[in-house]
């Protein structure tokens, strides 16, 4: 349930508060808005529809759905020009005429689809898996069939909605139900929703400890992505407890090697770093690093991760050297990101820019428009005496003087 408050005056209800109405399930906090909605709101002419699509839950998700759906398509509109659905084949979807999307970093024509066809295609293999008691195949609703990457912004947005209204009518303890809520917070997180996706994931962790206390891994994954959360809105102590409970708890679990621990590790490092705890992010990343490397090879996605969070590590720590050494590594890590996810890819390009702004910092270029871009990346890279020359030395730059 992610409609938890009161359809008229936005009461916080909570999980079992209020009353809803008897035909559609819309939640109020009491009779008074219940009568004001259907005298004033409109809910007397939406009242059968909701309840025709499902309840007031089913016909949010819906709705929420196809708007993500066309900010998608209209977001990858110039890139899609031309192109068909790897899936179907076809330009416009044969049923909901919606466009297409590029979802990943896959070259060519695997690259394109209709957000309903890989909403179809992570269905049937998880409705597969459940029918023959084999392990669900839920990272289809987070990562590319063909390419293994990660889904990301508003394309990854309208797929945690298509997840959420696919699942949403089981029990609230179902397994794949609390899946769901946490693909839509995780969603809604990429596509920059964080305040909608922190409500999301903070009712799934309710849930998940009430009904699921067992389920290790969703709950994890839930605090995952509530730490980076709460990094957004600022409440940076709650995100750095979760991000050591979360790696903890995954090395105990899976191992120090496993690719989820890796991951949890550059999280926990990155959470530090954006802390200013440098010399710890730099030591916590340390031996993940080397696992990745060896595990994976210096081209899986998870090491080049892992070598992002070490080489903005030992930027803070700062020093002549510490520049030198950050330089080196993204000279290493942007090669392989263009090889592995592609030149378009968000993180290719925020690489690339990383890249060229600690070049410019070395060369005493305007480390005032530097700074302001990267400051909790090198701010003490140099040394504060040097750093405050060098800040004056690219104010006079840009003035011209």
């Amino acid at each position: 349930m992610i409609l938890t408050q009161c359809a008229v005056c936005a009461t916080e209800l909570g999980l079992s508060l209020g009353k809803k109405c008897g035909r559609c399930s819309t939640r109020y906090c009491g009779p008074a808005c219940q009568k004001q909605h259907w005298e004033e709101g409109g809910h007397d002419k939406l009242c059968k529809k909701i309840k025709k699509a499902g309840g007031a839950e089913q016909f949010n998700a819906n709705t929420k759905y196809s708007e993500a759906v066309t900010v998608a398509a209209e977001a990858c509109a110039e890139d899609t020009k031309g192109q068909t659905c790897y899936i179907c084949t076809q330009a416009l979807h044969w049923k909901t005429k919606e466009g297409l999307v590029r979802m990943c970093a896959c070259r060519g024509t695997a690259g394109f689809a209709h957000v309903s066809c890989l909403t179809e295609q992570a269905k049937l293999l998880n409705d597969e898996a459940e029918e023959n008691n084999k392990v669900v195949q839920w990272h289809r609703w987070d990562k590319c069939g063909l390419c293994e990457q990660r889904y990301h912004g508003v394309v990854h947005c309208a797929l945690g909605w298509a997840a959420w209204k696919t699942y949403l009518g089981r029990p609230e303890g179902d397994q794949l139900r609390v899946l769901a809520m946490g693909s839509l917070g995780i969603g809604l997180r990429s596509g920059g929703r964080f305040q909608e996706a922190t409500d999301v994931l903070e009712t799934a962790l309710s849930l998940i400890h009430r009904e699921i206390p067992s389920d290790d891994s969703t709950r994890l994954v839930v605090l995952n992505t509530l730490a980076s959360l709460y990094t957004q809105l600022g409440r940076h102590e709650e995100s750095l407890a979760f991000r050591r409970q979360c790696y903890e708890e995954t090395k105990s679990i899976q191992g120090p090697c496993s690719e989820n621990t890796l991951i949890n590790a550059s999280n926990l490092g990155m959470t530090l770093h954006k802390q200013a705890k440098f010399a710890e992010a730099r030591e916590v990343v340390r031996q993940p690093l080397a696992d990745a490397r060896r595990t994976f090879g210096d081209d899986h996605y998870v090491t080049l991760i892992l070598c992002e969070t070490t080489a903005d590590a030992i930027a803070g720590i700062g020093g002549e050297e510490s520049l030198r050494e950050t330089i080196a590594m993204y000279e290493d890590l942007v090669p392989r990101s263009r090889r592995v996810l592609g030149s378009s890819h968000p993180k290719t390009q925020q690489r690339e820019r990383c890249l060229r702004e600690f070049r410019a910092f070395r060369a005493g270029g305007p480390a005032a428009v530097i700074a302001a871009r990267r400051a909790t990346r090198f701010r003490r890279a140099l040394g504060p005496q040097r750093h405050a020359r060098r800040s004056s030395r690219g104010r006079d730059d840009a003035r011209g003087d």
